[in-house]
């Protein structure tokens, strides 16, 4: 019953919500810039990493507030970008997977971009904002213009081309990639990101000639997604030597064998091993081309950055940067992302609201993707609606001293279990279940990042009293909806 009223809230969130606060007296409204980063994890040099050549996201944190302790909802694209979007957890909705359209689960849902625009600005969402692909599609009631998609190379643009039928789809799955990483002596608007910043770059200056109408520009960029793929100059930023390898590479003793994942992802390209250890060699090389891609987005996220202080436009612009979810670089013997592990989990985030947030302030308050939503709500004065799930950061925003959230909530699906995770200061529990299943049925992972940062041990069966405890916390959110049915009609054609 208590699933059963949750849905009903969810799909009945209606587009004259209820809302917490009332709308502000006419005044000049701030335009809103939200760059999102596939794949991204915090390994920046804002965020302490000596290594990582990221000098514009680490002049934009300068700018305004990061956030040491943000997290995904679920370190997957799709779900991530649903609950940054709709402001909904995964396991709110009840999706957990890359093809399932959050308007299957929530039809009525108004998504952040939506409302936005509802309420006079206008929206347009320019490469990955949304999750398109995987028979998922855009969601058109969300900008106020069709979505910019580019191609790679000189291929035609994603959202002209002609899908393959269900079958071939099926074949291309099982047919292995190209390269898993590139290093080709071309400029950077011969890949997608460059011209993702091209039009971004195109739009700000646009926007310049229509002060009246405020804008909510999404800007998705897709590296350091793989494949590794990013100009020469990027890759020549680093020495290959200086890369050093996970020092584990196996799972936390005592973790339950389902917990980890066997790099599906990687493995589909073509010269990556299909199953076992990669070796060292290759992993010295995979770690470079993360770097270099992380690099060359980078270099795409300065571009438009100067175009927003070269339009004048940036005084009178809140700039939220957000990554999707972490990664893994061969912890725990693992690549790519999908667990709930920290490496996977943690994701970088930084605010930029002129008047409000101080010059390199920084903040150890928990953030989720699902705050941003009602945080940009409150910042642009418009009210909030009700049914999020996330809270508003703007009293952290103002002073990052402030208490703030406690803790940070994510999922991530074995199977028919759900592993809902709470991560505290010191801990992070994972409670592995089938939802609906008696609390009896749960197997528990502890982790002490005060003693134990890489994750070595499974702490639940020693310290019987700190799983309670965090049982407890766990507790006040709802249990996980399972995964719901993705009907045939929900299928986009040509997505």
């Amino acid at each position: 019953m208590k699933q059963l009223l949750l849905f009903l809230l969810v799909v009945g969130w209606s587009s004259a919500p209820a809302v917490r606060g009332a709308e502000p007296a006419a005044r000049a409204r701030p335009n809103i810039l939200l760059i999102c980063v596939d794949d991204l994890k915090p390994i920046l040099g804002c965020y302490g990493d000596r290594l990582t050549r990221s000098p514009h996201i680490d002049r934009l944190a300068a700018r305004g507030i990061l956030f040491e302790r943000a997290y995904c909802n679920q370190a997957v694209c799709s779900p991530s970008r649903n609950a940054l979007l709709t402001g909904l957890r995964p396991q709110t909705l009840g999706i957990y997977d890359l093809a399932t359209n959050f308007r299957v689960a929530a039809p009525q849902a108004i998504t952040l971009p939506q409302y936005f625009r509802q309420h006079g600005y206008r929206t347009a969402s320019l490469g990955k904002v949304f999750h398109v692909g995987h028979d998922n599609h855009d969601d058109p009631a969300s900008w106020s213009v069709p979505s910019f998609r580019p191609g790679e190379r000189a291929e035609a643009p994603v959202a002209a081309a002609v899908a393959p039928a269900p079958q071939e789809r099926k074949k291309k799955s099982k047919a292995k990639r190209g390269p898993a990483y590139s290093a080709d002596d071309v400029a950077d608007s011969e890949y997608g990101d460059g011209k993702v910043a091209d039009e971004a770059i195109r739009r700000l200056q646009a926007a310049r000639a229509a002060p009246a109408e405020p804008f909510f520009l999404a800007v998705g960029f897709v590296k350091p997604h793989l494949p590794f793929v990013a100009p020469k100059k990027y890759w020549d930023l680093y020495q290959r030597a200086d890369f050093e390898l996970a020092s584990r590479r196996e799972l936390p003793a005592g973790a339950p064998s389902y917990a980890g994942q066997k790099s599906g992802e990687l493995r589909n390209y073509r010269g990556i091993p299909a199953e076992g250890p990669l070796p060292d060699d290759l992993q010295r090389t995979l770690i470079h081309g993360y770097h270099a891609a992380t690099s060359y987005t980078d270099a795409q996220v300065g571009r438009v950055l100067a175009a927003l202080d070269e339009t004048g436009l940036a005084a009178n612009t809140i700039i939220v940067f957000w990554g999707d979810h972490g990664w893994h670089l061969g912890d725990h013997g693992m690549w790519c992302k999908h667990t709930n592990y920290e490496q996977a989990a943690r994701i970088p985030l930084l605010l930029v609201a002129p008047g409000v947030t101080a010059p390199a302030s920084r903040t150890k308050a928990f953030a989720e993707s699902v705050d941003i939503y009602p945080t940009l709500c409150e910042l642009a004065g418009v009210p909030i609606p009700a049914g999020l799930d996330g809270s508003s950061l703007l009293s952290v925003a103002r002073d990052p001293r402030a208490g703030g959230k406690d803790s940070a909530l994510h999922v991530y699906p074995r199977g028919e279990r759900i592993g809902r995770a709470i991560r505290t200061e010191r801990y992070r529990l994972v409670e592995w279940k089938v939802p609906g299943s008696s609390p009896d049925t749960a197997e528990f992972e502890l982790y002490d990042y005060e003693n134990d940062p890489l994750e070595t041990q499974n702490l639940a069966d020693t310290e019987p009293e700190t799983v309670a405890q965090l049982r407890a916390l766990l507790a006040k959110h709802p249990e996980a909806r399972p995964q719901v049915d993705r009907p045939a009609e929900a299928v986009a054609p040509g997505s």
